[in-house]
């Protein structure tokens, strides 16, 4: 009866090994970049980026259908080429980064929806506050050369600032906002296989 038990544990372990991934993935800092575009007085679009974010990811499978990412983005080096507005940004009316300072995501679905097309769904965290989210991913493909493989991936999504309790706004004399509530998320990001 032990060794029955010994068994069952031993097939029970195994079967976990087979589903865990296993090879990592790092960033390529140089070639990635995390941007957002938000509408600005109805009329424009105001455009920035996050200068520093790091990702983990893991996966096993070419096709990327069973990878694991998580995002961590620092916040306060938020850019928009204008450091009062980067200044606004960082305060309590919009991201507080005094108390929130990382904004992130953590992967619980790759999703194959098409050739080289993906829903990536998590939880995204943002000022304290987390929801799940569905991103678009589009994979580049994989690349071997000089022995290194890299992978492509282009990501984008749009959250409601609102739901994230990123509230501030001013009223234009037309009765539009000065800034928009859907904020779209683009990252285009290079991985370098470990």
């Amino acid at each position: 009866m032990k060794s029955l038990f010994t068994g069952i544990a031993l097939l029970l372990m195994g079967s976990t090994s087979l589903f865990a991934q296993t090879t990592k993935w790092a960033l390529d800092r140089t070639h990635s970049n995390l941007g957002f575009s938000v509408s600005h007085m109805v009329v424009s679009e105001t455009k920035g980026r996050f200068d520093d974010f790091s990702i983990a990811t893991v996966s096993d499978k070419e096709d990327f259908s069973d990878a694991k990412i998580d995002i961590t983005i620092k916040v306060e080096t938020v850019n928009t080429d204008d450091k009062k507005r980067d200044g606004h940004l960082r305060s309590p009316d919009f991201f507080d980064v005094a108390k929130f300072p990382t904004m992130t995501f953590k992967s619980k679905e790759m999703k194959k929806v098409g050739e080289k097309k993906y829903k990536l769904i998590g939880d995204f965290t943002m000022k304290g506050v987390t929801k799940q989210v569905e991103l678009d991913v589009k994979f580049g493909g994989l690349l071997s050369n000089k022995g290194k493989t890299v992978a492509g991936f282009k990501v984008s999504g749009t959250i409601n600032r609102q739901d994230y309790g990123v509230k501030w706004n001013s009223m234009l004399d037309t009765g539009g906002s000065v800034v928009g509530d859907e904020v779209e998320f683009v990252a285009n990001l290079e991985l370098n296989k470990q």
